[in-house]
């Protein structure tokens, strides 16, 4: 347990210490707050959906929580390189310790930089429906943290280099985000993208979060809750798998 906390404290602590790093991660949900929320908002109001802000905050939190638990993938290929992640290793712990230190550490760090954004929503005229539930909110954005943290450090377990994983990334952050339901309703998709936006771990957390904050779930809290605990149970195992087998 000393290990698993030391090493969860150090992610932490990294994250405090870049002020730049969180000022910066701050920009691309601010511009999809304010462009997106005011842009589309009288639109969506007009159609008849209702507050696009109250729409769009939950979807902008999950996108900010995703970006930073799978950018933790990083700091695993940049400790390789930079000869840390060695020592670590060759330490007489438990990989799984370690493996389990890292990814609490880095879905901290993802839940902090969510809390910031809800936080920034109230300025753009976000109201949550229900603060009775409002805890629910937290166990989600873990689960969400949890689960995309553990998938960007299998990823990087199997990386040498920034620029792979950089590239995997981009191929696969900007399709799960915009088909996770973040910024648009569910309804009356057509057939095959509602297959692919169900088979998307992110649309559960984003649905949770939006029927904790809005009580505005599509599926339902129940099935939210239980595929996020599933999804989590099942990559944290492959994450753990897979950490075990860097070769050093």
């Amino acid at each position: 347990m000393s290990t698993i906390y030391i090493l969860w404290l150090r992610q932490v602590k990294r994250y405090l210490r870049s002020r730049s790093r969180i000022i910066g991660s701050l920009a691309q949900p601010l511009l999809f707050l304010v462009a997106l929320g005011f842009g589309f908002g009288p639109i969506y109001t007009k159609a008849g959906q209702g507050n696009y802000i109250e729409f769009l905050v939950p979807g902008v939190m999950a996108m900010s929580i995703l970006f930073t638990a799978m950018a933790t993938g990083i700091e695993i290929i940049w400790d390789r390189q930079f000869g840390f992640l060695k020592e670590t290793l060759v330490a007489p712990i438990s990989r799984m310790n370690i493996m389990i230190g890292r990814t609490l550490g880095g879905a901290t760090v993802s839940i902090l930089q969510g809390l910031i954004v809800f936080g920034l929503s109230f300025i753009v005229g976000f109201k949550v429906a229900n603060w009775h539930i409002f805890p629910l909110a937290f166990i989600s954005m873990f689960l969400i943290a949890v689960i995309f943290t553990a998938l960007g450090t299998a990823i990087a377990s199997l990386l040498q280099d920034m620029q792979g994983f950089q590239l995997i990334m981009s191929f696969l952050i900007m399709p799960i985000f915009f088909l996770s339901g973040a910024l648009f309703p569910l309804n009356g998709l057509p057939s095959a993208l509602n297959i692919v936006v169900r088979a998307n771990p992110l649309s559960y957390g984003v649905d949770s979060l939006r029927g904790t904050l809005v009580a505005a779930s599509n599926f339902g809290l129940h099935t939210d809750f239980i595929a996020l605990t599933l999804l989590a149970l099942i990559l944290l195992a492959i994450g753990s798998y897979l950490f075990s087998k860097i070769q050093i």
